[in-house]
């Protein structure tokens, strides 16, 4: 009996290589043991520098109840190149998205199970005893009763040496996984950008603040100025007004930059999910962070390449081809081989007349063979599903070549305004200079008693637009910059040389003031 077995063994094991080739073929390309740690770390930077903070556990679900709990205690520099370090470990979007993937790492392992036999055990009474008497009026038929302890253990080993269904399952299980990867890349590149388009509106909001503050110093001389002039009957009542005017406009525009600015903390802090007790500064002045030196034509075949939108939607076809396969399997026929081993043990005895408890008795049997179930007809419901899995992966098919066309016109459209945002950079710098100086002949001017008040006022104005100008241009530029390396996926941007223009340097005068640390002269872009 021993040698039949062995015999028949061998012979399945001959039959599963036979009929399933994919067993050596499949099981090779897929890795059960998938580290994912090994697919992020090229992404994931370490906690080697920046800032963390210990935060609350996603299991804390927790509200704050009092005021102090929410109150700003600290304050704490952030500079640029550790956004993306603190974005990383606190951002809670990141952290749904690496569970998302640990969870579609989980299915992929369930779908390669199926590979492998099962076992199944089932005990019936561990032990259980059964006691009953019957009784019968004929006097022929004795009375009889039943008393024994018995227990009952079967195992079922059940191995598919054919099912249809498992190879489609487990590469849209796979494709299911590479999926989400792709879409943690995605997410982490958009709040990498946003989280830099806050960083460079805070920027601006503060640079904001230090122009307004410039220019409350020069109205509030201007307006003490032209009191003294009034009160030495050197000016008129009509020039100290126009100083107030000016003198209340800069204060307009000192609160409404103050409240730019809080409420660009406040944004900032949300997406890199500081505590609610701290606020984050900028440590760095408004500059030109870097130079694109690709062409449009590169730059649209880098983002092409980079984008996992377009990886996404492949994988999308591929799922749905997978899902088709595996709705149509479901009418074919399936095979299994099964091996059932059961063993019992009972101590007493049954329909007796005096049933002797001290009985033992015994048994084993061990039962192998092969199962196939085949549903032949089922109302059309796999081929349904097949037909609308395959309408799905058509209708990726056409949105790949959609978004191919989107993306192309995402990249123009930013290097176009990249160039727009050049000249503006340069011809607001340009306005700056011209306005400082100009701001500085009218003083003189109106020291010398030339002109009036109003051409002062009308030069601070200018100026205190063209430096908010300014600003506005170099931050709406590295925006820009921004933007266009997370569609290329190009993180590597030249960085640009400071260089003054000499023949502005010879003709300024160095006592104006013109150099400031807020007014960084243009790269030559």
């Amino acid at each position: 009996m021993r040698k039949v077995k062995r015999k028949f063994l061998i012979v399945a094991g001959l039959f599963i290589s036979g009929l399933n080739p994919l067993w050596a073929t499949s099981s090779q390309k897929i890795n059960p043991n998938i580290n994912i740690e090994e697919e992020l770390s090229k992404k994931q930077s370490q906690k080697q520098q920046g800032i963390l903070y210990e935060l609350n556990s996603p299991e804390d679900l927790f509200l704050p109840s009092r005021s102090r709990e929410v109150s700003v205690k600290t304050y704490q520099k952030i500079n640029l190149d550790q956004l993306e370090n603190i974005l990383i470990n606190n951002n809670r979007t990141i952290k749904i998205y690496l569970e998302r993937i640990e969870q579609a790492k989980s299915i992929l392992k369930s779908s390669l199970s199926s590979w492998y036999p099962t076992l199944n055990l089932t005990a019936n009474g561990i032990p259980q005893y059964f006691e009953s008497n019957n009784y019968n009026e004929s006097n022929i038929i004795q009375d009889t009763s039943s008393k024994q302890w018995s227990s009952s253990i079967s195992a079922q080993v059940k191995w598919d040496l054919i099912n249809p269904a498992r190879v489609p399952e487990i590469a849209s299980a796979r494709d299911s996984f590479e999926k989400s990867k792709s879409s943690y890349f995605i997410v982490l590149r958009d709040l990498k950008l946003e989280a830099k388009k806050r960083y460079f509106n805070l920027q601006k909001a503060n640079e904001e603040i230090e122009v307004a503050k410039k220019s409350i110093e020069s109205s509030t001389l201007g307006l003490r100025d032209a009191e003294i002039r009034f009160e030495s009957g050197v000016g008129t009542k009509l020039e100290v007004l126009e100083a107030k005017t000016q003198l209340a406009r800069d204060q307009q525009l000192f609160n409404i930059k103050s409240g730019d600015q809080k409420i660009g903390q406040r944004s900032l802090a949300e997406i890199l999910n500081l505590p609610e007790d701290i606020t984050p500064l900028i440590g760095s002045k408004t500059k030109v962070i870097g130079i694109w030196d690709l062409s449009l034509e590169d730059s649209i075949i880098a983002a092409y390449d980079a984008r996992e939108e377009l990886d996404n939607i492949l994988l999308d076809i591929s799922i749905n081809n997978s899902n088709a396969n595996a709705a149509l399997a479901a009418s074919q026929p399936k095979l299994s081989i099964v091996n059932t081993s059961t063993s019992s043990f009972a101590k007493g005895e049954l329909n007796q007349i005096s049933p002797n408890t001290s009985n033992t008795s015994s048994s084993f049997s061990n039962t192998i063979g092969l199962n196939a179930t085949w549903f032949i007809f089922d109302g059309g419901n796999s081929r349904s599903i097949y037909n609308y899995n395959k309408s799905k992966a058509k209708e990726a098919k056409l949105n790949f070549a959609l978004r191919r066309a989107q993306i192309r016109k995402e990249v123009e459209n930013i290097f176009f305004k990249l160039e727009s945002a050049k000249l503006n950079i340069s011809a607001s710098y340009t306005e700056v200079l011209s306005a400082r100086e100009s701001l500085r002949l009218a003083k003189l001017r109106y020291k010398s008693g030339i002109t009036t008040q109003r051409e002062v006022v009308n030069n601070q104005r200018d100026l205190t637009d063209s430096e908010v100008r300014y600003i506005i241009a170099v931050t709406s530029y590295n925006t820009l910059l921004a933007d266009l390396s997370r569609q290329t996926g190009i993180d590597n941007i030249k960085p640009c040389d400071i260089k003054v223009n000499p023949k502005n340097q010879k003709n300024l005068d160095s006592k104006s003031n013109l150099y400031e640390s807020n007014l960084i002269p243009l790269c030559q872009l």
